[in-house]
């Protein structure tokens, strides 16, 4: 079984610009991001230096900020930004009429 299945999470006005929010979904935490401009990123929520939740960080350009150790993550690769390495897995994102959907993995959730 290969796709997504697209799970609604609300708009574009429930986050704040440069801001975020953690959702709890059957594939874990994910952070979805807005960035000044207006566009929506999502990742796992969780720093793979510490677990830091990454929602809770600072969101600049299309990066955030670790609020506890200050790693930065690309939020459009996952890549971890500098001298830090590691990655988080981004999670696909559709924005229809400010709607924002995200793609969950149809083979993990079947898998539970």
């Amino acid at each position: 079984m290969t796709g997504f299945h697209w799970h609604d999470i609300g708009t574009i006005d429930d986050i704040p610009p440069r801001g975020a929010r953690c959702v709890a979904t059957p594939q874990g935490k994910i952070g979805v991001f807005r960035t000044v401009d207006d566009r929506i990123y999502a990742i796992e929520d969780h720093c793979p230096h510490r677990g830091g939740p990454l929602s809770e960080g600072i969101v600049h350009g299309a990066a955030v900020t670790c609020p506890l150790h200050n790693w930065v993550f690309s939020l459009e690769t996952g890549l971890a930004q500098g001298a830090d390495e590691g990655a988080v897995k981004t999670i696909p994102v559709r924005v229809i009429d400010r709607r924002i959907a995200l793609g969950l993995d149809l083979a993990l959730m079947a898998a539970e």
